[in-house]
């Protein structure tokens, strides 16, 4: 097996491997760490040595005996480190994928968004300290700290290791897919730096979100996240220049569309659909694959977007569904009826400020003539954002409207 096969064995047994110990001893730290020591191990014998007959026992074994030697002298640590990989004991029990378990630990309510999302990328999806760090643009002691207060955070909440029942398991899964979906947005549109992608973010989000979806096959939440993921990445390639600009949806060339995920996602969208209630990411979903299936911005069906997101802003109200609800209306209504329900944001404390708010006002304002209004606007919303592709893209917009405002001699 080549080494970036081994790679991704490994990225898919981590979070097994570190349910299997965490279920059976309760240390979720210690297990983490023991389980990182056991997979470091894996790739520097696995390239050499061959698979084992059984991976996921093998690091189970190694794991759990690099978790006994923590609580044991260095030097009798020292004394099994020899025969760790020579010695092999199957996991107790049939092997068991505690994968979404993990992920439910992760996302426990005791911690805040940022912590769950910190630990669910470093304990499920496999990533480093460091590279959660880069992807949120803190030193890597911070996010070290972060993560490292989030694991004490569940170790004293005492709670087992298992999937909650009822109605606590609903909620719980909310905040599952609601964490998931923070994590795909940040890689598919950074808030902050240089790139307006981060595609390894968005890419691991897919991955966790099709691990829940295997598990989870009937719910239709989890059908339409994954979903609004697949058909929304489906867009990347054509999202930006070579130079890394950011190209807006209706000017986008969509023969570079990924036809595959919309496919995909198209698919998962009419399951989603099938179900006896509809919850905002399926609605989301829907809004995706209406986009998708118009082969030019021309010919986007508008009032179907505009009535999804009527009935989105009527079951999960929310600022940044009215904002691109006023987007459809004025495609349907003319730009002067998209500015009058922005109107109505403009006292929502959430919206104070937001880049996203001035963004649309200013192309709303470009649309129905108000030239001045509009570069006013792109530039405020450029100073506003910290996403430095956004910030090229809205200031270019706004000195294209004042070359054409005022020619130059």
């Amino acid at each position: 097996m080549t080494a970036p096969a081994i790679e991704d064995l490994l990225r898919e047994l981590t979070p097994q491997v570190l349910g299997a110990l965490v279920r059976r001893h309760g240390q979720f730290e210690g297990c983490e760490d023991a389980v990182q020591e056991a997979v470091l191990a894996a790739a520097r014998q696995w390239p050499a040595q061959g698979l084992p007959d059984n991976p996921r026992g093998w690091l189970v074994t190694v794991a759990s005996r690099r978790l006994h030697d923590q609580m044991r002298s260095e030097h009798a640590r020292r004394q099994r480190e020899a025969a760790t990989a020579a010695e092999v004991v199957p996991p107790d029990g049939p092997a068991t994928d505690d994968t979404l378990v993990l992920l439910f630990l992760c996302c426990h309510p005791t911690l805040t968004p940022g912590s769950q999302t910190a630990l669910t990328l470093r304990a499920v999806g496999g990533l480093t300290t460091a590279e959660i760090a880069r992807a949120f643009l803190v030193p890597e002691a911070t996010m070290a700290a972060r993560i490292s207060r989030a694991k004490q955070h569940i170790t004293a909440a005492g709670r087992s290791f298992s999937l909650p029942d009822g109605a606590e398991r609903a909620d719980r899964l909310r905040v599952v897919l609601h964490v998931l979906y923070l994590i795909f947005n940040e890689g598919y549109t950074a808030s902050s730096g240089r790139e307006l992608h981060r595609p390894d973010l968005a890419g691991e989000a897919i991955r966790l979100a099709r691990m829940v979806h295997a598990q989870l096959p009937g719910d239709g939440e989890v059908t339409g996240l994954l979903a609004l993921m697949l058909l929304t990445h489906a867009r990347r390639p054509a999202r930006t220049t070579a130079a890394g600009d950011l190209v807006p949806l209706p000017e986008q060339d969509r023969a570079q569309w990924d036809q595959a995920l919309i496919g995909e996602g198209t698919d998962l969208v009419t399951a989603a659909l099938a179900g006896p209630a509809l919850g905002p990411y399926q609605l989301q979903a829907a809004i995706a694959a209406t986009h998708a299936s118009a082969a030019t911005a021309a010919e986007t069906n508008w009032p179907q977007v505009h009535a999804l997101y009527l009935i989105l802003e009527r079951i999960a109200p929310n600022p940044m569904v009215t904002l691109n609800r006023a987007v459809a209306l004025a495609e349907m209504q003319g730009p002067r009826a998209g500015l009058a329900l922005l109107s109505g944001l403009d006292g929502d404390g959430r919206m104070a400020g937001h880049h996203r708010l001035l963004a649309v006002r200013a192309h709303l304002l470009e649309k129905a003539g108000d030239t001045a209004g509009a570069c006013e606007h792109y530039r405020r919303a450029a100073r506003a954002t910290a996403s430095l592709a956004e910030q090229r893209y809205l200031e270019s917009r706004a000195r294209a409207l004042a070359d054409a405002a005022d020619p130059p001699a």
